[in-house]
């Protein structure tokens, strides 16, 4: 049965995050599509993974036989989130935007899985191609033509990490203006805020089909 690696990294709960509310219909989508598939999920944020160490780091290049007792109990643990994102036939991501970069929980995870000639990509390494929809959320926009737009890093560095580094096929969902609503002078803004949510969420039900067609293929 196909598999859904399914991530969250909002550190607000479910019900109050905006990037949980769209990667959960993403899943309720793609669970409709693929009845009695397999849904692997992480919530960063509530339960972190550890932050890449040297024991780690060096481990995948230190033969088994040559590890340390260290470096075997760092490296058990990549292996796990390594064989979790391997075993996925799509992958959904939420990563709201703090401080113009994605939660330190998923860079934890990224920083784990990534891992040259396996995941990350070589001359000789088996290309994923995964498809993996990102969901980001962030208070004010970042859009091509705003103010703020010399300040989105979020996208290009998953771009970067997912399609360059990884061989994956990322797609991004972006819900602007989260903050119109609760910040003084961005009242004005609340209808496109809530038209770009609005829009997120459909976006997210047609990426789980797009994602399920290629199962079928």
């Amino acid at each position: 049965m196909p598999t859904l690696l399914h991530l969250d990294s909002a550190a607000a709960p479910e019900g109050q995050s905006i990037s949980r509310t769209v990667t959960a219909d993403f899943r309720a989508a793609w669970l409709e599509l693929n009845p009695g598939g397999t849904v692997i999920y992480r919530d960063l944020a509530a339960d972190p993974v550890p932050h890449l160490n040297f024991d780690g780091f060096t481990a995948s290049a230190t033969a088994p036989e040559d590890r340390s007792e260290a470096q075997k109990a760092a490296f058990s643990i990549r292996e796990t989130l390594i064989d979790e994102l391997e075993r996925a036939d799509a992958v959904v991501i939420g990563s709201p935007m703090y401080n113009f970069a994605v939660p330190a929980p998923l860079k934890a995870w990224l920083d784990n899985v990534i891992d040259v000639g396996r995941t990350a990509h070589t001359d000789t390494t088996k290309t994923l191609r995964t498809p993996v929809t990102v969901v980001t959320s962030r208070g004010g926009s970042y859009a091509p033509g705003t103010p703020m737009e010399s300040h989105e890093h979020l996208i290009a560095h998953l771009e970067s990490l997912l399609g360059f580094m990884m061989r994956m096929d990322p797609s991004f969902i972006v819900v602007d203006l989260t903050l119109a609503k609760t910040i003084p002078g961005m009242e004005h803004l609340i209808p496109i805020g809530d038209q770009s949510f609005a829009q997120a969420r459909l976006d997210a039900a047609q990426n789980a089909r797009d994602a399920s067609a290629r199962l079928v293929g």
